[in-house]
């Protein structure tokens, strides 16, 4: 069963705000099996036009994960963190074997 990524781009509006919620996920993502590859941190752009300037990527064991990860009820009560206080998206992409 291929990994799966959970992929998000975001413009932060409220950081203090956005703060609270950024130190709450990483427990929730763990309970998933999932694991940050990417938080944050420089980006450097090669075309397009980017939707936002704080990129994550965070794996997943499988598709499943992710999804129970994103709809489970202790990621659902933090989410309002992050979309009250940023414009931006989250995808899951699924990884190849």
């Amino acid at each position: 069963m291929p990994k799966a990524y959970v992929i998000g781009q975001n413009t932060i509006s409220n950081m203090s705000a956005y703060k609270e919620y950024a130190q709450q996920v990483p427990k929730t993502i763990k309970q998933h099996g999932g694991k940050f590859l990417s938080r944050g941190g420089a980006t450097h752009l090669l075309d397009g036009q980017p939707f936002g300037n704080r990129n994550v990527i965070i794996e997943f064991p499988d598709m499943k994960s992710a999804k129970d990860w994103y709809y489970s009820q202790e990621y659902q009560y933090i989410v309002s963190g992050r979309t009250d206080n940023a414009i931006g998206y989250l995808l899951i992409a699924e990884g190849i074997e």
